[in-house]
């Protein structure tokens, strides 16, 4: 182990209880934050200078499809009916594991560079043993924390197959990945599954039991529209597969005694705000889970969509429910609120303390504290665009994005450093994203511009 870091000088947002502190030094040993506090020796550390900036806990994307990354913008104007057609019984097919090598890795590299030490993805296109194995090494070789969801493709049906929602979760694939890399310091394995809103009875059966039986995260999406199994959800909570590993994604076709029964069970919810009100999924979730005293995490989703910086998904997540609020409000005093309803660190909290919630990890990552895991974010606040400074948490919701994020940290080893990824070299790793971009695209003679 090399000489400890010292941080020093900077405003440090801590979402702990130990509070913001305007000027603080944090000493780094090994992946472990070891002290925080307004002062501390230097000597024999490595000491890097921050009284330019603010420093935050890693961010937490806590549900994206970084097998999209070649993809970006081409799904940017379509709804939800057009991206099943064209994406999953279209694009998708053209994938193979070499596509998903470069999509993931120049991904989880964007996330890097925008401040998320943390990205959970779920990846749905890996038809084969070979497409999860490249995927997951493009998540070991970019360096981020990650939790790999291992899903199912989604396929049109063809005549005499069996339609996708028909099929068992793969359970021995799955316990292959467990075997293989569940050791993996950074890396977390967990299921994908469809749930039953998107499959049958016996297929729900199946996976729920599968993930309670192997002792991992079940995450599902759950949207508009009819379900496919109606009254499924009671059936699995009879039989005992309802819990805190269970994690629903977006959510808006459920009741309200539904949604507040899954938040007794303990189970968790993400949110996509940006993408959910842009393909026609709904208002997110937010507000219907904070009255019932619960948060969400939140999630990009999709890069063929929207942009892939989650200081933008908590700003978008914070205005949405903020204007939802106030026009409530206006309907019944038919004035504007006194004051509003969520505040700008409740929405930091969304996309750090409570993804790391989500994943079960709150002990180690999502807030900074003596004997967590130093995944950090600097953020000057000396910029353009950051001065004057008023208040930390505002300035770093409202006002920051991916230009002012000067520097990131995992596991105490820095990814990101003056403004620039550590120890990659970007032009390659373009040019591939690009020809499998081109590739992919041809297969609906999408042809990106170059």
């Amino acid at each position: 182990m090399g000489p400890a870091t010292l941080i020093r000088g900077a405003c440090v947002i801590t979402m702990d209880r130990q509070g913001d502190l305007p000027s603080a030094d944090i000493l780094i040993e090994g992946d472990t934050i070891t002290e925080i506090a307004p002062a501390l020796p230097s000597a024999g550390h490595t000491v890097i200078e921050a009284g330019d900036c603010i420093v935050i806990p890693g961010l937490v994307n806590a549900h994206m499809h970084t097998w999209q990354t070649a993809l970006r913008g081409i799904a940017a104007n379509w709804t939800l009916l057009n991206y099943f057609a064209k994406m999953h019984a279209g694009l998708a097919l053209a994938f193979d594991p070499k596509d998903l090598y470069i999509a993931t890795l120049v991904g989880a590299l964007n996330q890097l560079n925008c401040g998320t030490t943390t990205l959970v993805d779920w990846c749905h296109n890996n038809r084969t043993a070979e497409h999860n194995d490249a995927a997951i090494a493009a998540l070991l070789r970019s360096g981020i924390r990650a939790t790999f969801l291992h899903g199912t493709p989604k396929p049109d049906a063809k005549p005499g197959e069996t339609p996708f929602w028909e099929k068992a979760h793969p359970r021995a694939e799955l316990e292959r990945l467990i075997r293989q890399f569940g050791t993996e310091p950074l890396l977390g394995i967990g299921a994908a599954v469809l749930g039953p809103h998107y499959s049958t009875m016996e297929v729900s059966l199946h996976d729920f039991k599968m993930a309670r039986d192997l002792g991992v995260i079940a995450s599902l999406h759950q949207g508009g529209g009819a379900a496919r199994t109606p009254g499924g959800w009671e059936r699995l909570e009879q039989e005992g597969l309802l819990g805190p590993h269970i994690n629903i994604v977006h959510g808006h076709a459920f009741t309200g005694a539904q949604l507040e029964r899954f938040c007794q069970l303990g189970m968790s919810f993400s949110v996509a705000p940006e993408n959910e009100m842009t393909q026609g999924h709904g208002h997110p979730i937010t507000g219907r889970l904070r009255d019932l005293g619960r948060a969400p995490s939140l999630g990009v989703d999709l890069e063929s969509v929207v942009s892939g910086d989650m200081l933008t998904q908590a700003r978008i997540a914070l205005g949405m429910q903020r204007s939802l609020d106030n026009v409530a409000f206006r309907e019944v005093h038919g004035s504007i609120p006194a004051t509003s309803t969520v505040t700008t660190r409740e929405a930091l909290s969304w996309i750090t303390l409570e993804g790391a919630r989500m994943l079960g990890a709150e002990d180690r990552i999502g807030s900074l504290a003596k004997g967590k895991q130093a995944d950090l974010v600097l953020i000057r606040r000396t910029d353009l665009n950051m001065q004057p400074l008023h208040d930390a948490v505002s300035s770093v919701v409202m006002q920051a994005s991916l230009a002012n994020i000067d520097s990131v940290m995992v596991a105490g080893v820095w990814k990101k450093r003056a403004g620039k990824l550590v120890d990659v070299e970007l032009p390659a790793l373009l040019d591939e994203l690009r020809e499998s971009g081109r590739k992919i695209a041809s297969a609906l003679r999408l042809a990106p511009s170059s």
